[in-house]
């Protein structure tokens, strides 16, 4: 049986990841925050779906520990903050909390690939990124994601970098129709793109919904030929 700790499991992807690790037999940690005011709900929801959840701080030497006792054979960095929360943070709109992308995108998920290496183990690091990271990206919401992924391929870990195109779908918990109308015009110019000859670039930038996703990262995971391999949109249905 594989066990898979999961960080970010709170999130869109991350929950269908949960899900999916379960159904499949799998171990699967979901990992919570401990400040979380819901922690208690939130670990009765993931314990009811058949996950076991840990609420070790952002701490590199703590989460090292907790690494270093679970000794998971995947571990799943699906970390991130939202362009829509960003922008509430600029325009001073934001009433709760907001980290940037150094803080989240990068800083997470580069602490919990160093509480890796700290623990001694080698699981399987699949990293959530984005399509489109390149290096010399120049927005932060780019930016840190090829930096991670440079430290990644250089860290010595066994990994699998993943980068779909739009996350969106009717279920998320935070509603943004935006992004859904977004993504439903992006498939519509993608379509077209596909009739003139362009179906790389269909496949690459179209749409997923987190359940599909969930699915594929799981499976990539598990996946010997994925390793050290940067997975795009069409190998991520």
């Amino acid at each position: 049986m594989t066990t898979a700790f999961v960080a970010g499991a709170t999130g869109y992807t991350g929950r269908e990841v949960v899900r999916a690790l379960v159904a499949g037999g799998h171990r699967a940690v979901a990992h919570v925050r401990p400040d979380r005011r819901d922690l208690d709900e939130v670990r009765a929801r993931f314990e009811g779906e058949g996950a076991e959840v840990d609420a070790t701080a952002w701490d590199e030497a703590a989460l090292a520990g907790t690494l270093e006792a679970l000794q998971p054979d995947v571990v799943f960095a699906l970390l991130g903050t939202t362009r829509h929360r960003m922008d509430q943070l600029r325009e001073g709109k934001a009433d709760y909390a907001v980290a940037s992308y150094e803080e989240v995108d990068y800083g997470l998920t580069a602490l919990l690939m160093r509480a890796c290496l700290a623990a001694e183990i080698t699981p399987r690091f699949v990293y959530l990124s984005a399509a489109g990271v390149q290096a010399g990206a120049s927005t932060p919401y780019y930016a840190v994601r090829a930096r991670m992924e440079q430290e990644l391929r250089q860290s010595g870990l066994p990994y699998t970098i993943a980068r779909p195109g739009i996350i969106t779908g009717p279920d998320r918990e935070e509603d943004r129709p935006l992004e859904r109308m977004g993504g439903l015009v992006v498939d519509g110019a993608l379509t077209v793109a596909g009739a003139f000859g362009f179906r790389g670039l269909q496949q690459r930038y179209r749409s997923t919904d987190a359940a599909a996703l969930a699915a594929a990262l799981v499976r990539l995971a598990l996946d010997p030929e994925a390793a050290d391999a940067v997975v795009a949109s069409d190998g991520l249905r």
